[in-house]
Order: C-alpha cells, then sequence, then structure tokens
C-alpha cells in the first residue's frame, strides 16, 4: 500500500483529488467529479479539501523520507 501523498504530476489545484483516486484506484476525473457535486450538499467539503490539502505531504517529500 502506497502513502497517500499529493502527486507532483496531474494535479489542478492541490493534488488532493488526484491522492485520492490513487488511493481509491478511480480516475482523477471521476474524483473531481465526485467532489464537485458533493460541494452541492451541505456541509463542510470545501473546509475538508483544504484541510487535506494542508495534511497531506507533497509526493515529492514523502520520497525524500524515504
Amino acid at each position: 500500500m502506497t502513502a497517500l501523498a499529493r502527486p507532483t504530476n496531474g494535479r489542478m489545484i492541490g493534488g488532493v483529488c488526484a491522492a485520492l483516486a490513487r488511493r481509491f484506484g478511480t480516475s482523477v476525473t471521476t474524483m473531481r467529479v465526485i467532489f464537485v457535486l458533493s460541494c452541492l450538499l451541505p456541509g463542510p467539503q470545501f473546509l475538508l479539501y483544504i484541510a487535506l490539502w494542508i495534511l497531506l505531504p507533497g509526493e515529492d517529500k514523502v520520497r525524500q523520507a524515504w
């Protein structure tokens, strides 16, 4: 199992959707559509995205640790 990290390639804004798509084995487009649709529902989705952007390390930092 790989560590959950924001990739350096294929990210649009922060790479959170790309990291989650890689982790759950879906396409990045599917994950982005799910996120946009979830923002139509009430809840803290946008705040969760920002928190994950801050908390998830970049892929380059994870590689340096190994």
